[in-house]
């Protein structure tokens, strides 16, 4: 199995975090969205295995779901923000509209601008979660590898789902909040 690099090697891995105060403290030095990361890094620890990891497909009513994209569900709500929100509508209301097989059907279509929302909500989420795991990463609070087709793989793509990990010290620590 292979571990993503750190790259930043701002910290080492291996320090312990013996309090939420330096836990928070490491986060909001590498991350400019720390509040997200630290929610991202609660979602990991408290749904890992006994093990620490998490991935690469997480249980869900949907079904096994890859772990990014169960964290990006988790953390939909988030995206709920009235004024957004009603701008993002508008703007796919305008886009689909345009469109030569846009459905006549006042319902069909209420529902297609729907699933299309909720489509860009998703994928703007996953990209979200990559840049938060990545500050996790660099802050030596988490470890990621990809795994999937044919073998463990430090490098994504070729059917590979990535697998975070965080260490027994840093669950501790969340586990007492």
């Amino acid at each position: 199995m292979f571990h993503q690099p750190d790259l930043f090697d701002q910290f080492s891995p291996s320090v312990t975090v013996p309090t939420m105060s330096v836990l928070v403290d490491r986060v909001s030095m590498v991350s400019r969205r720390p509040r997200y990361a630290l929610l991202v890094l609660n979602l990991i620890a408290k749904a890992a295995r006994p093990n620490g990891s998490l991935g690469p497909y997480v249980p869900s009513p949907k079904g096994n779901v890859p772990v990014r994209d169960w964290l990006c569900e988790c953390l939909a709500p988030l995206a709920q923000r009235h004024c957004r929100r009603i701008a993002m509508v508008k703007s796919v209301r305008e886009e689909l509209s345009l469109a030569p097989d846009f459905p006549n059907d006042d319902a069909e279509a209420e529902q297609r601008i729907r699933e299309e929302v909720q489509s860009r909500i998703l994928r703007s989420g996953r990209t979200n979660i990559s840049r938060a795991v990545s500050d996790l990463v660099r802050a030596g609070l988490l470890r990621r590898h990809y795994q999937g087709y044919r073998i463990d793989h430090a490098n994504r793509g070729a059917q590979r789902e990535a697998v975070y990990t965080v260490s027994p010290d840093i669950a501790a620590v969340l586990m007492r909040q």
